[in-house]
């Protein structure tokens, strides 16, 4: 099946690129951080073909799965509003 990785986390933007609250890819419904309206955040999971084990190479940026499966990363902007969110990076798949 296929995973999550843990130790990578979204954020809040603001007046600094990386803000609080950090904002994981996983939990249980009801937990986590509350969501206003006002708020930015970014979601930019790592999803795996196989487990969530992973170790970054000697460059110190590249992430590799320590089981060798396929991976990917994408990253969505998201903006709370009173009815919702909308995203601010929208893409066509």
């Amino acid at each position: 099946g296929c995973s999550v990785v843990r130790e990578f986390v979204g954020h809040g933007l603001g007046f600094s690129f990386h803000e609080a609250p950090q904002v994981p890819h996983y939990g249980a419904k009801g937990k986590g951080i509350e969501l206003v309206p006002g708020m930015v955040f970014t979601i930019e999971p790592m999803i795996n073909l196989g487990k969530k084990e992973l170790h970054i190479l000697k460059d110190n940026w590249t992430a590799v799965t320590d089981d060798h499966s396929l991976s990917a990363q994408f990253e969505q902007t998201i903006l709370v509003t009173p009815d919702g969110c909308e995203s601010l990076t929208p893409f066509d798949l």
